[in-house]
């Protein structure tokens, strides 16, 4: 029997796609969403997403005909993951080997469906898909059940970030469209979400047929007891994040070159924007080394002149002061939020070498154009490949495994969390030359207060949630819950800032709230008054009374004197770090502490109140619908 082969279905594009025109012809943006597929091996993944292409109008004109046709002269059984199947091997073994790609549209946007792998052999694939997904499908098939890869590629969704997630029971036709089956799935899997921390009441269960159809676009008739959305419901529900110019703006250096012909005396400061924007007379700051200077102008070869530059381009930059950067940092606005430095990293890693990896051993460490020697301190938990086991403790990741590790470094290494800018956070391992692993940067890896942080994370399992999303309370508010912190030397105008900053923003009609550290002191925190080491648990305490304001959706002012480093760390554990914008007060700043915003003239409240708004409103925390 002759093998069925599909010309050009490897990106099928939707006649729909096409961008809507405005009342003068132009082309309008429509917004776009990546998501992923995921699943055990023949679970169903390709099929419903050709089931979707089919029943949304997707496939160009007779290209399902086509393909039914190619099918009866081969005297094969139409399947509708044939409308995406573009590989010979694929086609040839029934099994999706690489990333598959296809498009379509809904009313309100245009998506970008990754169809990755099931079968372990191909789990690097997967991971290469999915790590380019904002949502992600899982499936399930009803009748064999959850199998290995069901968890497996469960966790790695959630260590690779993807925070949005909708499983999906499939082939529910095969068990008569049992409501009892789809239950017990259910149940069965969000327990399994529960072990690995993920919020199992976020995530939408949908069962399906992708061969009949049921719930995929149209609603099933035999299972008229689900009253949830359909597979194309659901893609619509799921949160566009953020585009890449409107994230702070990050370039990772890749070379400084200077040329001294001619008295030339500039250093050219060259890579390629990952994320934001920046223009001529911003200044930058250089991470970890922490050095600043200002944007001179773009050196562009054989290119109109600009004053801006913008992710995701390459581009050249001089500066105003030559300091020497080298390769590997990373720039930042210095008015905006700055990534984070630490020479400890708390991650999440798959491991694909063959030979495990190791605590105490050296590795490379690449992330952007950084390249650092760095080791294993611990293994905090590891999910075995072949159990599928949860372990903590061990002392080396086996092939296939996928672990809750921490780093450590001889030098500090510049980053952003994944939930904040994933182009920052993820890296890959290197070793004997060739790539072994890779995965997403968490957090500041764990030190004294590793005891604080594991009692967060105990508390965020077991926090009961509002059923009123922060994007609803965002909405009615026009604005993203934020703690402004206020710091600098003590009297130095902080409080009259804040005062003022309150009653700017109540007369904006904002949810905003003004607390005193001192408040805090003599209130919650009056029982430890007395203890030598109190300032940590002030600023613990503090920090817990800030997560709860945030999660009201309320606009919350503290300030507090000569805050540090150590103390943003700390009130960053319980605390979304995309959440805090820091601002120091004061003519010098005399700590260490990363801030977003430096108010040299404290005398100026009016002025002040300002220049902290002007910051509110460009970072989209206040905003008017």
């Amino acid at each position: 029997m002759s093998e069925v082969q599909l010309e050009g279905t490897a990106e099928i594009t939707s006649p729909a796609t096409d961008k809507p025109e405005g009342p003068d012809g132009l082309q309008m943006s429509r917004q776009q969403m990546q998501m992923v597929i995921v699943g055990h091996v023949d679970h169903g993944k390709s099929t419903i997403v050709g089931r979707l292409l089919a029943d949304t109008g997707s496939l160009p004109d007779g290209k399902l005909e086509q393909v039914k046709a190619t099918c009866e002269r081969n005297s094969k059984p139409f399947e509708y993951a044939f409308l995406i199947d573009a590989l010979k091997d694929e086609q040839a073994q029934g099994i999706t080997i690489d990333s598959a790609r296809v498009f379509f549209s809904t009313a309100l946007r245009d998506y970008i469906i990754i169809d990755a792998p099931g079968h372990i052999e191909f789990l690097k694939n997967m991971v290469t898909g999915a790590s380019r997904a904002e949502v992600a499908f899982l499936v399930i098939d009803a009748d064999e059940g959850i199998q290995d890869n069901s968890r497996r590629h469960g966790y790695l969704l959630s260590m690779l970030g993807v925070g949005q997630l909708a499983v999906l029971v499939n082939k529910m036709d095969l068990v008569d469209y049992d409501r009892t089956v789809f239950r017990r799935i259910v149940r069965k899997y969000k327990r399994f979400l529960r072990s690995i921390d993920v919020d199992s009441d976020a995530v939408e269960f949908i069962p399906v047929s992708g061969m009949a159809g049921d719930n995929v676009v149209n609603r099933s008739e035999p299972m008229n007891w689900y009253e949830g959305p359909t597979v194309v419901d659901q893609l619509d529900v799921f949160v566009k994040e953020a585009n890449r110019e409107q994230l702070p703006f990050r370039m990772p250096v890749q070379g400084v070159y200077k040329f001294t012909r001619y008295g030339d005396s500039r250093r050219i400061i060259a890579g390629t924007i990952d994320t934001g924007r920046v223009a001529i007379g911003d200044e930058i700051v250089f991470y970890p080394s922490g050095k600043r200077s200002t944007v001179l102008g773009f050196e562009r070869f054989n290119a109109p002149e600009t004053n801006e530059m913008s992710a995701p381009y390459a581009t050249s930059i001089t500066l105003a002061e030559q300091i020497y950067v080298t390769r590997g940092e990373i720039a930042a606005r210095a008015d905006e939020k700055p990534p984070e430095v630490s020479n400890h990293l708390r991650v999440n890693l798959f491991w694909l070498g063959k030979v495990p990896m190791t605590t105490g051993k050296e590795y490379v460490f690449k992330m952007g154009t950084a390249r650092v020697p760095v080791r294993i301190r611990r293994i905090h938990r590891l999910l075995d490949a072949s159990s599928l086991q949860s372990h903590r403790r061990k002392e080396q990741i086996e092939r296939h495994d996928v672990a809750d590790v921490e780093f450590e470094f001889d030098q500090d290494v510049a980053f952003d969390p994944v939930e904040a800018i994933p182009y920052s956070s993820r890296f890959v391992i290197v070793d004997d030359y060739e790539i072994r692993g890779g995965g997403i940067i968490r957090s500041i890896g764990d030190n004294d207060d590793e005891w604080f942080r594991e009692n967060v994370r105990l508390r965020n399992f077991n926090w009961e949630r509002s059923h009123i999303a922060p994007e609803l309370r965002a909405e009615r508010y026009n604005q993203r819950a934020t703690l402004v912190l206020l710091t600098g030397v003590e009297g130095g105008g902080k409080r009259e800032i804040g005062n003022a900053l309150e009653e700017r923003l109540f007369a904006d009609g904002k949810l905003v709230y003004n607390l005193g550290i001192g408040n805090l002191k003599h209130g919650l925190s009056a029982d430890i008054q007395e203890v030598p080491v109190s300032r940590d648990e002030h600023i613990r305490r503090l920090a817990e009374v800030s997560h709860i304001f945030l999660d009201a959706g309320i606009i919350l002012i503290v300030s507090g004197a000569e805050l540090t480093q150590e103390d943003l760390n700390l009130i960053k554990v319980p605390v979304n770090p995309e959440s805090i914008l820091t601002v120091w007060v004061g003519e010098r700043i005399t700590t260490d502490i990363a801030v977003t915003l430096h108010i040299s003239n404290p005398k100026d409240s009016q002025g002040a109140v300002e220049q902290i708004r002007t910051v509110l409103r460009k970072n989209g925390i206040i905003f008017s619908l």
